[in-house]
């Protein structure tokens, strides 16, 4: 009698479903770093540009020292603590508004003499009105520049470095607009209140907001000057 062989087809190996857990590890590694990356980088690549400002630079200033105190930094009170408590400049208008092209910010409202940088932007008590002779002085909050949105008064200053000797911002007051120009870009610490002071040689604005990106160490200082027509 004759016998025939046959082989039986072999079982195709079929994967674990949970075959990729082994790599899951390896993906949160690496979505750590990149987390981490989009947070310390703009910060280092802050302090790298701002070496061209290194004669005006001061020191960053320890925190609080060893102070556990809690600052809430949305209170414009709390940007320079030494700086004197001034009623505002006496007019019957309360707010008005500015826009940067550049930043892409439009008709931000400015509230004169406010306190809470989370629903406006504020002008500091005491520094002239815009297009008065002297220094219009105005604060706004920050975060990390990944964050910006123009319409969110924590995030509307966040981009306010990558401004440029030579841009234009734009005040509307009292049914009239001004132009101003950038001329001059700085930073200071918590303690020189000197950008506060009134200049009346001519008609300024002066835009404050935190740096490096996402600390309260330093102040950026933008200043600008009136443009005549």
């Amino acid at each position: 009698m004759l016998y025939c062989y046959v082989k039986r087809e072999p079982k195709l190996l079929t994967k674990s479903p949970w075959a990729f857990l082994k790599y899951l590890p390896l993906a949160l590694l690496l979505a750590g770093i990149g987390f981490l990356a989009s947070v310390v980088w703009p910060i280092l690549n802050y302090e790298l540009k701002s070496q061209q400002f290194a004669r005006q630079l001061i020191s960053p200033v320890e925190i609080l020292g060893e102070s556990t105190t809690v600052v809430d930094y949305s209170r414009v009170s709390t940007w320079f603590p030494t700086a004197p408590s001034l009623p505002p400049q006496p007019s019957k208008i309360t707010h008005y508004t500015l826009s940067i092209p550049k930043l892409k910010i439009e008709n931000a409202i400015v509230h004169i003499g406010g306190e809470d940088l989370m629903e406006s932007l504020i002008q500091y008590p005491g520094t002239a009105l815009p297009g008065q002779y002297g220094n219009t002085v105005i604060f706004g909050h920050s975060v990390l520049p990944q964050f910006f949105n123009p319409k969110n008064y924590k995030t509307i200053f966040s981009t306010l470095p990558t401004i440029k000797v030579g841009d234009e911002i734009l005040v509307d007051f009292d049914g009239i607009q001004y132009r101003y120009e950038v001329v001059n870009l700085r930073e200071v610490s918590p303690d020189d209140v000197s950008v506060l002071e009134q200049r009346y040689e001519a008609e300024y604005l002066t835009l404050i907001t935190c740096v490096p990106p996402g600390t309260y160490l330093k102040r950026l200082i933008v200043s600008a000057r009136l443009v005549r027509f």
